[in-house]
């Protein structure tokens, strides 16, 4: 996805971060609130649904955000690539504004759509459907400690990472760049898959904590908290940012240290950027 930078300034690309991060949070914390909701009679395939909708939510988050920004949609990826691809620090923060601000925004309208459904299941918005807008250990019924939800959120989101550079590394063999949205949705998948038990696979602190918070303020008194009463929220904040650089780390010495070297020096290419479509003769006269 080479970019030309000079099209796009930090504005354009906050406002892509936010919009990619709002549609991955309308299909994934709507889905769950489809499940819970509806119980078994409205579930329409309970974990299954929930496990793909999350990952069609990141297919379209990034093809949303793709051009403008690589489509980083998780503090966890912005701190990886800039650790370890060169992208700019002045740029993190503001980024990582942006994927809270727009996962904040879509859970609010989640919790607006919903809001009659969850009043008459959980009048007391208790973690019976806390579950809906921010993660839980055991999935808020599972006997699962804090030490053993960091742990997995650190393996889910390394496992997130590596993959993520595996298959955006031109050095390698990446799919072509208009399927790299559908392939990183489909990582997403498989980890809901096999990660989602004992943390909820948030794997992304701004999915957690944009929708916790908006939790908090429109009733779920406990939304800092688990079903326990320990406190909670750190957990899917610290794991990824420690999950995502070991990722990273973990393919560029077991895989990328042996790639052969290719000359990727295009001026135009900020560093950092997930790799998109080249820009070409029609698209400068077009754009």
């Amino acid at each position: 996805m080479a970019t030309k930078v000079a099209k796009w300034g930090l504005p354009a690309e906050m406002a892509a971060e936010f919009a990619g991060t709002l549609i991955l949070i309308l299909f994934g914390a709507g889905v769950v609130a489809q499940v819970v909701s509806g119980g078994e009679a409205g579930s329409l395939g309970g974990h299954d649904s929930i496990a793909w909708a999350w990952g069609l939510g990141v297919m379209f988050g990034v093809y949303v955000a793709g051009r403008a920004t690589g489509a980083h949609l998780n503090p966890a990826v912005t701190f990886s690539l800039a650790l370890f691809r060169g992208f700019s620090w002045s740029k993190v923060a503001p980024y990582v504004v942006a994927q809270f601000v727009g996962a904040f925004v879509a859970a609010l309208i989640v919790r607006w759509n919903y809001n009659d459904m969850i009043n008459a299941i959980d009048p007391g918005h208790t973690t019976a459907t806390q579950t809906i807008f921010s993660t839980l250990p055991g999935n808020g019924t599972l006997p699962v400690s804090l030490q053993s939800a960091l742990i997995d959120q650190i393996i889910g989101t390394a496992i997130l990472l590596f993959l993520i550079v595996a298959v955006t590394d031109t050095r390698n063999s990446p799919p072509l760049a208009n399927m790299a949205p559908l392939i990183i949705g489909l990582i997403v998948v498989a980890i809901g898959f096999a990660w989602g038990t004992n943390a909820g696979y948030a794997i992304n602190p701004a999915r957690d904590l944009g929708p916790r918070l908006a939790s908090y303020i429109t009733g779920y008194g406990g939304a800092w908290r688990d079903q326990y009463g320990s406190l909670y929220f750190w957990v899917p904040i610290v794991g990824p940012l420690i999950g995502g650089p070991i990722g990273v780390l973990l393919y560029d010495n077991l895989v990328g240290r042996f790639l052969p070297s290719e000359d990727e020096s295009d001026e135009d290419q900020e560093p950092g950027r997930l790799p998109a479509e080249k820009t070409t003769a029609t698209d400068k006269g077009t754009h």
